[in-house]
C-alpha cells in the first residue's frame, strides 16, 4: 500500500499545532477520581487523530476539555495558540447520538447552529443544502428524523457540525451505535468529508481497526487514571479504501496498538 507522501507528512509536522496539551489533567469529586493525568500531545493542522483505549480511560474527558465544556485541573491546553477557558466557536463536538430535533426537517436541523445566534439568510440555506449534499443527503433535506435511518441521522448531525464553521471537529464515538456495514461506509465518507473541508479532527473509538483506518495518528490511552501511553503514526496516504485493513502493514499496526493496550 502507498505510504503517505513525504512532503505532506513533513509539512504537517512542521506546521504549528492546532491543538496543544502539556501535562493536562482532570479530576472529579474533589480529586477523588482521576479521569486524566499528564497528557502531553500536539495535533497538526488538517490531521485526523484517533483516541483509543478502554472505557473510562479519559478519551471523552479529553474531548470535553478541548471543547471547553469542562475545566482542566492541571496542565496547559490551547487551540490555535489560545488558552482553552470555555466553549469556543472554532471547535465543534459531535456525540454518539445524533440528537436531532424530531419536529425539524434535516435542513432545519442543519441550520440550527446559525438560528441560535441570528436570523437565517438565503445564503445560510444555500450553505446548509451544500453540506447536506456533501454528506449525500440533499434528496432528504425536507425529511424528518423519524423518516431517516440511524446512519442518515448521523450524517445530518455531521452536516450540522460543519455548519458551525468550526475547523476543529471532535467526534465522540459518532458511529458506535450503528451496524458494522453502515459504520464502515460512514467511515469512508467521514474521511472524504474532513479531507475535503480541511478540518482538524479528533475521533474517539473503542475499535482499533476503525481508529487506524481513519487516522494519521492514534493516541493510545491507558486505563484509569487515563494517561497517554503512546502516539502511533499511521503511514498510509488518505483517502483509503476498506481493503487496506487486509494488508500486512495495516495488521502490524493493529498488533502494535493491541500490544500497547495489553501492557498497560
Amino acid at each position: 500500500m502507498p505510504a503517505e507522501p513525504k512532503g505532506e507528512s513533513t509539512a504537517r509536522a512542521a506546521a504549528a499545532p492546532v491543538i496543544s496539551g502539556r501535562a493536562v489533567g482532570k479530576t472529579f469529586g474533589g480529586g477523588a477520581v482521576i479521569a486524566l493525568e499528564g497528557a502531553t500531545f500536539d495535533v497538526a493542522p488538517g490531521s485526523f487523530v484517533s483516541l483509543v483505549g478502554p472505557s473510562g480511560c479519559g478519551k471523552s474527558t479529553l474531548l470535553r476539555l478541548i471543547a471547553g465544556l469542562i475545566d482542566r485541573t492541571s496542565g496547559q491546553l490551547s487551540v490555535h495558540d489560545s488558552d482553552v477557558k470555555g466553549p469556543r466557536t472554532d471547535v465543534g463536538l459531535m456525540f454518539q447520538k445524533a440528537t436531532l430535533l424530531e419536529w425539524r426537517t434535516a435542513a432545519e436541523n442543519v441550520l440550527l447552529p446559525v438560528e441560535i445566534g441570528r436570523a437565517i439568510t438565503a445564503g445560510d440555506r444555500k450553505k446548509a443544502m451544500a453540506y447536506l449534499d456533501l454528506v449525500g443527503l440533499r434528496d432528504f433535506a425536507f425529511s424528518f428524523p423519524s423518516q431517516l435511518s440511524g446512519g442518515m441521522q448521523q450524517r445530518v448531525a455531521l452536516a450540522r457540525l460543519l455548519m458551525t464553521g468550526a475547523d476543529v471537529l471532535l467526534l465522540d464515538e459518532p458511529f458506535g451505535a450503528l451496524d458494522e456495514f453502515t459504520r464502515e461506509r460512514l467511515n469512508v465518507e467521514l474521511m472524504r468529508i474532513v479531507t475535503e473541508v480541511g478540518a482538524t479532527t479528533l475521533f474517539v473509538t473503542h475499535n482499533i481497526l476503525e481508529a487506524i483506518f481513519l487516522a494519521d495518528e492514534v493516541m493510545v490511552m491507558t486505563p484509569r487514571p487515563g494517561r497517554l501511553a503512546r502516539i502511533v503514526h499511521v503511514p498510509f496516504a488518505r483517502p483509503r479504501k476498506p481493503e487496506i485493513t487486509l494488508t500486512p502493514e495495516f495488521n502490524a499496526l493493529v498488533a502494535e496498538v493491541r500490544d500497547i493496550l495489553g501492557n498497560h
